[in-house]
């Protein structure tokens, strides 16, 4: 079945940019009949913003090791 291409609101990048990968699915998944192409990079950027989420996470570890001392809280 052919749908027809419908321009869509660049408002929908805002969804990957905020929530990361489970933005860029939801994203895909409302815009894949109406436009194809936005709805893959909005994919496709969830999926870079959770990809550099890492590698910050991974060097924030490893340039601060004593970051996780438990904070000095006494319960």
């Amino acid at each position: 079945m052919t749908y027809p291409k419908k321009s869509r609101s660049n408002g929908w990048f805002l969804l990957p940019i905020f929530f990361g990968v489970i933005g860029g699915i939801i994203a895909f998944f409302v815009l894949r009949h109406d436009d194809p192409h936005k709805a893959r990079n909005c994919l496709y950027l969830g999926i870079a913003f959770m990809t550099i989420g890492i590698i910050v996470d991974i060097l924030v570890v490893m340039y601060f090791p004593g970051i996780d001392s438990g904070f000095n809280v006494n319960i």
